[in-house]
């Protein structure tokens, strides 16, 4: 019985433990190259986006950009990983991603280096927002280019939108400003 109640005791504290972590635990790297802690973001609402450039999707980079500039000041940012995983959708280097990202939609949120967003090889990050067993909150597997998840002010994930929706939807404008 004692042993019983040790190994439940243990699972419990295992299940909390992997609760606890959030966003703010991940360090990655910008898209040319230099270490970001997500931890810099605490006190700010972040929608976390897997991007491509040859997507029928990447028009959104033009609302992305749009929501961006229309709520950082009020807390506000958006962060996106470049990803090749579906379809060969984003070939290029992360040059050659953040050139077209600025010339062609003059983004100015913060693009991180071209990553992984599911199978064997998946980012870190991409793990902990895809795997409710990581975040405590959902499973959500990467379907496609722009798939969007939404971490809250403390960092904890909080939703995610799927990619063929508007990253301008009334789910993700309304959250931004505290209308749920």
């Amino acid at each position: 019985m004692k042993t019983f109640i040790s190994i439940f005791a243990l699972l419990i504290a295992l299940g909390v433990s992997a609760q606890k972590k959030s966003f703010y635990d991940f360090t990655t790297k910008t898209i040319d190259g230099k270490e970001f802690k997500l931890s810099s973001l605490k006190g700010k609402k972040v929608l976390v986006v897997n991007t491509a450039s040859k997507c029928g999707h990447t028009p959104q980079y033009a609302d992305l950009q749009a929501l961006y500039e229309n709520y950082s000041s009020k807390g506000f940012v958006i962060i996106g990983f470049p990803a090749n995983n579906f379809m060969n959708q984003e070939p290029g280097s992360n040059s050659e991603i953040q050139k077209f990202c600025t010339d062609t939609y003059s983004i100015t949120f913060p693009m991180m280096q071209k990553i992984s967003v599911k199978d064997d090889d998946i980012d870190p990050i991409y793990k902990w927002l895809t795997n409710k067993a990581e975040n405590g909150v959902m499973d959500a597997p990467v379907t496609w280019n722009f798939q969007k998840f939404m971490i809250d002010e403390k960092g904890n994930l909080v939703g995610m939108v799927p990619p063929k929706d508007n990253p301008k939807t009334d789910k993700i404008v309304n959250w931004i400003l505290g209308k749920q």
